[in-house]
């Protein structure tokens, strides 16, 4: 296992030797990961999880399918074992597909723990959303457009205990014209939380977001612009125009 010593999961060598050596990944998780069959941290893992131990708030430059994910997640389900509590953190990304990626993985790494979470997003009924929340999951992960509609509408939901709030794609999220929910969301939670913001590309709206919303962050930078993913595997077959939607489907 890489850089493993009993539960110093993910923890680099340098950092070890620091004042964080009590404070790595639990056990309980790191079993999680072997079962995913993460057997090496990535190199975003190797600079971010050592850092969010430390409970530092992070400014992650990452591609997707860096392994960004596990760098916010297990730094979270590890704080949350230690101060259970419901609605701990909240993931806001800029689409339903990342948004229950993203689920799957809290689930998968938490499923020993019982790890609860909810996916929020448009395009699904509302209703069974509320009833979602109002069973107060640990982690909800969310497009920032439902979420306003529910921090506006559904009775007795809030986020003013939240102690984690994840910013993922925080590029993609400002493109798409989220920058007024984004504001409405950091104005109904606590300051004193910690946030994770992690981007392909720091543009303008980037680093605006980053002085709004982050604390002292430290940047953890793994990926240039236009950079592909070193495992992202990719393909393309020549096909004649018309018979391109039926190979698709």
């Amino acid at each position: 296992r890489a850089d493993r010593v009993g539960s110093q999961y993910f923890l680099n060598p340098s950092v070890r030797d620091a004042h964080v050596t009590s404070r790595g990944v639990t056990d309980v998780l790191c079993e999680a990961c072997d079962q995913l069959g993460w057997t090496k941290p990535t190199k975003i893992q190797i600079e971010a999880i050592p850092l969010a131990l430390q409970g530092r708030d992070i400014i992650g430059l990452a591609e997707t399918g860096s392994g960004k994910t596990g760098a916010f997640a297990l730094p979270i389900l590890n704080a949350l074992l230690e101060t259970p509590q419901r609605l701990f953190a909240l993931v806001l990304t800029p689409t339903r597909e990342l948004a229950f990626q993203i689920s799957e993985q809290f689930e998968a790494l938490g499923s020993s723990i019982g790890v609860q979470s909810a996916v929020i997003v448009g395009g699904i009924d509302s209703m069974s959303q509320s009833l979602a929340l109002a069973k107060k999951p640990h982690v909800i992960i969310a497009t920032p457009g439902r979420l306003i509609d529910h921090l506006e509408n559904t009775k007795g939901f809030n986020l003013r205990a939240l102690k984690y709030l994840v910013m993922d794609e925080a590029d993609r999220i400002l493109n798409m014209d989220f920058e007024t929910e984004v504001d409405k969301i950091l104005k109904v939670i606590p300051r004193d939380r910690k946030t994770f913001l992690f981007s392909a590309t720091m543009t303008k709206k980037v680093q605006k977001l980053q002085r709004a919303a982050l604390k002292n962050p430290v940047k953890c930078a793994v990926s240039s612009k236009y950079q592909t993913v070193e495992k992202l595997q990719q393909y393309y077959v020549f096909i004649p125009s018309k018979f391109k939607v039926k190979c698709l489907l």
